[in-house]
């Protein structure tokens, strides 16, 4: 009896300890926030944009006869100074045109030498009343059309010199030529345009950055602004230029408008290459020393378990408050933004962006909030005492650079701890217990 009362205590003991120990494991999975603290610094809001490097004077050098190409002087990469032979086309066709205008030629003056001794005799015998008046006329006209046909033929002969002359194709710059188009034996055919046979690159020393700017960043890109740019052959070393020019054709592209912008930029060791990709970057608003906040705080919403009692719903109509509205739609899994504020720069969900996908501009850029049109987001911190309850605080963004917005807020300082994000997810929820768009979780 004693036995069997000694053996159900410790059973009871043993099932105990069991709850205990199941307890603790069980609310150390609760999910956690993951908080970060606030700070001041440096804010630099940016316009990005892709373009395509070359140098500042290119120039197309071809043919203006046909002809087969007989020598080729120069290859890639080769530095030409102006005059400098490049190739030569097959004279020998052009050489027999000469030789028959030259021969025409010949022909023609012997012509105009006939000529004029007949209307010299004529005038002779016209003076002596024994030729007819109508015979002088006529005997002047034969001499007129045989010294026309001497200016003539003396014309066709120049042309088929100055033709001769074009098959010495030479350069019209100094530079570095960086393509070539035809080899030794190919026929250059100029009927109807002249074809390219090589591309001249003036000074690589000096090159431009085009690129394009969407409609809405352009009023912000002035001539004259520093920019600076990465190339995919150097992705650590930072390339600065400066805009020079803004042209003022528009380019719509999938409905999109953009403008051409120019960047000059020195290239004195010559790494930056024609052809080469530039992502630019040009700033646009800095602001100095002012409370920075990561973009992903800006975009979480807890679920409204985690909201203090007060800041569930409304005092006044027990409706949800604006700064704890947010909620998951069960159709799109997406978490709607607070009631009556505006996410950071522009469409709700985003932080300084004109579409989905991020803080900071298009999708995949960095961009920035506009200028001036400063608008309001939602931080949460953790009220200590409540067991990880958290309250709402309504601050005004100004700009970002893609990664921190700068704020403006009277209950937050500096060093104060702000929520981020869940520090552990939930079953099924991928993306470290955010969920859905803009740091939330969806329901389960």
């Amino acid at each position: 009896m004693k036995k069997r009362v000694l053996f159900t205590g410790i059973a009871v003991a043993l099932a105990a300890l069991a709850a205990v120990l199941l307890s603790t494991r069980r609310g150390s999975a609760e999910p956690k926030f993951r908080k970060a603290k606030l700070d001041k610094g440096d804010v630099t809001a940016t316009v990005t944009a892709t373009g395509t490097l070359s140098a500042v004077t290119t120039v197309q050098v071809g043919s203006q006869v046909s002809g087969i190409i007989a020598r080729l002087h120069v290859d890639f990469n080769s530095t030409v100074k102006k005059g400098q032979l490049l190739a030569e086309l097959d004279p020998t066709p052009f050489q027999q045109t000469i030789d028959q205008r030259r021969a025409d030629l010949d022909k023609a003056k012997v012509e105009l030498r006939n000529a004029e001794i007949s209307l010299t005799r004529s005038k002779s015998l016209t003076a002596q009343q024994l030729l007819a008046q109508s015979d002088l006329d006529a005997a002047q006209t034969t001499r007129d059309s045989a010294a026309a046909a001497v200016s003539q033929a003396q014309a066709a002969l120049k042309q088929a010199e100055t033709n001769l002359s074009y098959t010495r194709i030479t350069s019209p710059i100094d530079g570095v030529v960086v393509s070539r188009q035809y080899d030794v034996g190919q026929t250059v055919a100029a009927s109807f345009q002249a074809p390219v046979l090589f591309t001249i690159a003036q000074d690589l020393t000096k090159m431009q950055v085009l690129t394009n700017i969407d409609e809405a960043d352009v009023g912000r890109v002035s001539v004259g602004q520093e920019a600076k740019f990465s190339v995919d052959a150097f992705p650590d070393q930072p390339f600065r230029g400066a805009v020079s020019q803004i042209r003022l054709s528009p380019q719509t592209v999938q409905n999109v408008v953009t403008y051409p912008v120019m960047l000059d930029v020195a290239n004195p060791d010559l790494k930056l290459k024609p052809g080469m990709t530039a992502n630019v970057q040009v700033p646009v608003e800095v602001r100095k020393d002012v409370l920075r906040v990561p973009n992903a705080a800006l975009r979480f919403r807890p679920d409204n378990a985690d909201l203090a009692p007060d800041a569930r719903k409304d005092k006044a109509t027990g409706a949800p408050s604006a700064s704890s509205a947010s909620s998951a739609s069960p159709e799109t899994g997406r978490i709607a933004p607070p009631a009556g504020s505006a996410a950071v720069g522009g469409r709700p969900g985003t932080a300084g962006g004109r579409g989905p996908g991020g803080a900071g501009g298009r999708p995949g850029g960095g961009g920035s909030a506009r200028p001036g049109g400063s608008s309001t987001g939602t931080l949460y911190v953790e009220i200590p005492g409540t067991g990880g309850k958290l309250r709402p605080v309504t601050v005004k963004t100004l700009i970002t650079d893609g990664n921190l917005t700068a704020i403006q807020a009277d209950d937050l300082k500096e060093g104060d701890e702000i929520i981020v994000s869940l520090a552990t997810a939930r079953a099924g929820v991928p993306g470290g217990g955010t969920g859905a768009p803009g740091g939330g979780r969806r329901p389960f």
